[in-house]
């Protein structure tokens, strides 16, 4: 493999990296969005590589619990329920009603209820 074929793969390789957990390209392809829809529908799995985080009912991308950079965010802005270990905006415990605000992201994308959170 000559050096150009190397260049042509960078912007694959780029791409790659930059989506993972709490990360996302800027646009998922709907592909992406049918795998998450998926997994979040059937399976209590949580791999951190769909669009809805199932185990706290955010988007895999805002997830102050999966992400320990977007925790640190969270806690730099004030924004963290001690009591809970998580965002005070996504405290579904202490504010219950967060909880509609997340629920209308999914519905938006899916037309139906988001899976309950498992924590």
């Amino acid at each position: 493999m000559n050096w150009k074929h190397g260049l042509m793969l960078l912007p694959l390789l780029a791409a790659a990296y930059m989506v993972g957990c709490g990360q996302t390209a800027n646009e998922p392809t709907q592909t992406t969005l049918e795998a998450a829809h998926t997994e979040s529908s059937e399976s209590n799995t949580h791999t951190h590589d769909g669009w809805w985080c199932v185990e706290h009912g955010v988007p895999e991308e805002q997830c102050g619990q999966c992400s320990a950079k977007l925790a640190a965010e969270f806690q730099k802005k004030g924004d963290w329920c001690k009591e809970h270990d998580r965002p005070e905006s996504q405290c579904f415990i202490c504010h219950p009603e967060l909880a509609t605000k997340f629920t209308a992201l999914y519905e938006a994308k899916y037309g139906e209820q988001p899976p309950k959170p498992t924590e």
